[in-house]
């Protein structure tokens, strides 16, 4: 890594995958930055208070002022206001996880949630984290409202989610992620079954404007032995229903009004993500 804020963005990166803290050695070896520079940097981000030492340990652990600022930016941004009520209605039809995904740039971010379980297994992620696109109900669903090439670009760039890192059929070629893309465009939104992870079914619908890339993508996600292939298609209807709902209401989000505003048909990588306005 190079440059300070580079570098000090890598630790944050870092940290926010390691919920039980690390130790400065071993945040050294996986930057690659020397430990003191790694000290350093540590030593600013405790001072402005986005990084904690734990007593009596070495572990340095992310605090909340980062959850905060995110939570904060969500708030204002209408993001959750627009969604919240839709994905509860969605949740409580489906009794599964529901979830919206938005674009920002190239990345696709899960925002929020409605969980529908209230007995049994559940699926409950953390937000914030973005999607694997290869292998991915929501990435299938961004994919298929751009061009072949667009989507391609994105998935190379971005690295192939393979069978040993998430679920048994995970494509594992471009072309089968390519395949997978298609269908998901002929029918109007995604299918999966253990491509994202072992026992997980899930379907996602783009938010869109005719015509144009999606803004975001709505999710039902639950375990295969109660989310089967027919559950699901009996969903669709309403899925899509809620994404169309959304896209209606998405002018009412700033941040969906930027970021509709700079994209190109059919094409993400002109689109200007929200922070750089």
């Amino acid at each position: 890594m190079n440059g300070v804020l580079e570098r000090t963005l890598g630790i944050l990166e870092l940290l926010s995958q390691h919920g039980e803290g690390m130790e400065l050695a071993a945040i050294a070896d996986l930057t690659g930055i020397p430990r003191s520079g790694v000290h350093r940097l540590l030593a600013d981000l405790v001072r402005l208070g986005y990084v904690r030492q734990a007593r009596g340990h070495g572990e340095y652990l992310l605090t909340t002022k980062l959850v905060s600022m995110g939570l904060s930016y969500l708030s204002n941004s209408g993001i959750v206001d627009i969604a919240q009520p839709l994905l509860n209605h969605l949740a409580e039809i489906s009794g599964e996880l529901v979830r919206p995904s938005v674009v920002d740039g190239e990345r696709l971010t899960w925002v929020a949630r409605a969980q529908g379980a209230r007995q049994g297994l559940r699926y409950d992620p953390d937000m914030g984290s973005d999607a694997r696109l290869s292998c991915s109900s929501s990435g299938w669903a961004l994919m298929s409202t751009l061009s072949d090439d667009a989507a391609l670009a994105l998935v190379a760039k971005q690295g192939l989610g393979t069978p040993e890192q998430f679920g048994p059929a995970a494509p594992t070629s471009l072309q089968a992620v390519l395949a997978a893309v298609h269908e998901t465009r002929e029918r109007g939104y995604s299918l999966t079954v253990d491509t994202y992870s072992l026992g997980l079914s899930a379907m996602s619908a783009p938010v869109r404007f005719t015509g144009q890339p999606a803004i975001g993508v709505i999710t039902i996600a639950g375990p295969t032995v109660r989310f089967t292939m027919e559950r699901m298609q009996s969903l669709a209807p309403e899925l899509l229903s809620v994404a169309q709902q959304l896209a209606a209401a998405s002018g009412a989000s700033p941040f969906f009004q930027l970021t509709a505003e700079t994209a190109a048909p059919g094409d993400v990588k002109s689109r200007k993500p929200i922070y750089a306005v």
